[in-house]
């Protein structure tokens, strides 16, 4: 394998391997030995790239948090109108909860570490204030903060339910949230 200097993608095929091993296994799971077997780096690279696991954890994070926010945008920014911003919602919540389980594990993941840890808080509060942004040009700013809401349950419950609700029922509960907008 090529040194650090030669290898500029060695920082992010470690920071893809943590998400990747987060994913599987949990953030209890993820240990530096694991991450290096996983990126294909040697176990020095670890500590050469992140001063420890917690810089790792949060970089790692941040990027998937940016993933997240990227996606909100492209369902959110083509959207003229109220009635096309209904649409939008209702199928970034369809895209969220039929997309990859791993991006569901993650949410939770970060979810959990932000129930515990001020840091990762400030991360998910930044999220979700980008999240409301995102919503605030479309609808005013309580009915933004329902929305997200109603974006992060109805997500959670599309993917884990064994008979997930129809894009009827998100249209109407869309509809219903946002009849004042």
């Amino acid at each position: 394998m090529a040194t650090g200097q030669t290898d500029p993608q060695r920082r992010e095929r470690i920071i893809t391997a943590t998400l990747d091993l987060i994913a599987d296994d949990g953030v209890a799971g993820v240990s530096h030995r694991k991450i290096a077997t996983r990126a294909g780096v040697p176990l020095g690279s670890m500590t050469y790239h992140f001063s420890g696991i917690e810089e790792l954890l949060r970089e790692a994070f941040t990027g998937f948090a940016q993933h997240v926010e990227v996606v909100f945008a492209l369902h959110l920014g083509g959207a003229d109108t109220t009635d096309q911003a209904r649409e939008a919602v209702t199928d970034l919540i369809h895209t969220l909860s039929e997309g990859p389980r791993r991006d569901l594990v993650l949410a939770q993941e970060l979810y959990t570490l932000a129930a515990r840890h001020v840091e990762y808080r400030s991360l998910t509060q930044a999220w979700m204030r980008r999240s409301r942004q995102l919503l605030e040009q479309h609808f005013d700013a309580d009915t933004a903060r329902q929305l997200d809401a109603l974006i992060e349950g109805m997500t959670l419950h599309r993917a884990l339910d064994d008979a997930p609700h129809d894009r009827a029922l998100t249209c109407l509960a869309v509809a219903r949230l946002t009849a004042a907008a």
